[in-house]
């Protein structure tokens, strides 16, 4: 009886010791796969305690559910006429959440004030002021909220780590969106999803009479995504209300650019003079109520054209600065295209690869070096490289490891894929 006994305890300490080990071999093997980066800013992570701000008197809806804003609102059909277009937006208008005033929305501005530290007057509040203002949009869903764009967020914070980020979305608003934050609020970074009321915020602009005849069917939506527009229109006014730096969330910033002030990116130059050809919209930094941001909404409302990509974002800045460059009136400086177009839409794919011979990897050197030194940042033309995967020893890779906070999903740095693709 006792050796029965005996052999069924050793049965069973031979077992707890396996699922000990079993549970050991996890533990160790889970450390050793978590992501790790060279912090090479020696970037500390900032001690305050995150403050989250809630909308007040309303529950904390997640708008994510049921799909992205813009599910409703993808191109009608190429073939369609002005007419048939019109009608195909008023059908599915009721539909699209990202138009509708609620109480949440409607409490915007006062959100914005509070967390950029500002009063109704325009005074700042010293205690909660920012160091240097971001803001971003989102009209996609928070589950299109991917690596990409979170790791454009993080290069904003590296650079700028007492610097607030306003994250311009209804879907991004909510706990999902929260959620996805979560890390970088825990790290004690000032990031702000706040839900857009379209109809207060375009209120005594010209973009309030635009939107009226849009949503009368007295405008013409075309072929390209409304959302996209409405992104290319909403970052104007913000800027024009605000004031800051508006980016684009496939741009990622490798340095401080707190020093620039009234300034707009040259994408391409001409190649015989190199005098400025084409600007782009994807970064933009202005003072609150400039000129020139009133004069780019005053051009989308009265020449608006969804027909035609980019004319009414790279396109429609190109126009108006070339008009108005003489103009004493209107003061803003252009930047080269190594501030933030360094690369174009043509060769950005080269940036994803591992240089494998002597001559590649010495130029991936050189360019690296470049960009670091004489680039604010990169855009990364996320309509054409989104679904990239970065390889290892790419010149990406090495920007985006100096540049990030969380570091998560380096390797599976695809973009989302949604229907307001960056320009």
């Amino acid at each position: 009886m006792m050796k029965a006994k005996c052999s069924s305890v050793s049965k069973s300490f031979a077992s707890v010791f396996l699922v000990s080990s079993i549970f050991a071999l996890s533990f160790f093997s889970f450390l050793y796969l978590q992501p790790r980066h060279r912090d090479i800013h020696g970037l500390q992570p900032i001690k305050s305690s995150p403050r989250v701000y809630k909308s007040l008197g309303e529950d904390d809806d997640d708008d994510d559910a049921g799909g992205g804003e813009g599910d409703a609102l993808r191109s009608p059909p190429q073939n369609f006429s002005r007419e048939e277009r019109i009608a195909w937006f008023q059908e599915r208008l009721p539909r699209f959440r990202a138009l509708e005033s609620t109480p949440r929305t409607r409490e915007f501005h006062q959100r914005i004030e509070e967390f950029l530290g500002e009063t109704d007057h325009g005074h700042q509040n010293k205690s909660a002021k920012c160091k240097v203002r971001f803001f971003m949009t989102w009209i996609s869903s928070a589950k299109q909220f991917g690596p990409r764009e979170l790791l454009s967020l993080e290069s904003v914070l590296k650079s700028h780590p007492k610097g607030c980020v306003v994250i311009v979305s209804r879907t991004m608003d909510s706990k999902s969106g929260r959620k996805i934050l979560e890390p970088l609020l825990d790290r004690g970074f000032r990031v702000y999803p706040v839900a857009p009321d379209f109809s207060l915020l375009f209120n005594n602009t010209p973009a309030q009479a635009w939107l009226d005849r849009l949503k009368e069917g007295k405008v013409d939506p075309g072929t390209i995504p409304i959302t996209q527009n409405l992104s290319n229109l909403l970052r104007l006014v913000i800027l024009y209300k605000y004031g800051g730096t508006y980016l684009d969330l496939d741009v990622i910033i490798l340095k401080d650019v707190s020093s620039l002030r009234n300034s707009i990116g040259t994408q391409s130059v001409n190649a015989t003079t190199k005098a400025w050809r084409t600007l782009n919209n994807a970064v933009l930094i202005f003072d609150k109520g400039h000129p020139l941001l009133l004069k780019f909404i005053q051009e989308f409302a009265s020449h608006f054209n969804g027909n035609l990509w980019g004319s009414n974002g790279p396109l429609l800045v190109s126009r108006v600065a070339r008009r108005v460059a003489n103009d004493p009136r209107f003061e803003f400086s252009i930047l080269s295209p190594m501030a933030f177009y360094p690369v174009d839409w043509l060769r950005i794919h080269r940036l994803f690869t591992e240089p494998k011979s002597k001559a590649q990897i010495k130029r991936a050197r050189d360019k690296l070096h470049q960009l670091t030194k004489e680039s604010y940042g990169l855009h990364l033309w996320n309509k054409f490289s989104r679904n990239l995967r970065i390889e290892e020893g790419s010149i990406i890779e090495s920007l985006i490891s100096y540049n990030c906070i969380i570091c998560q999903d380096i390797y599976n740095f695809h973009g989302a894929k949604h229907e307001i693709a960056q320009q």
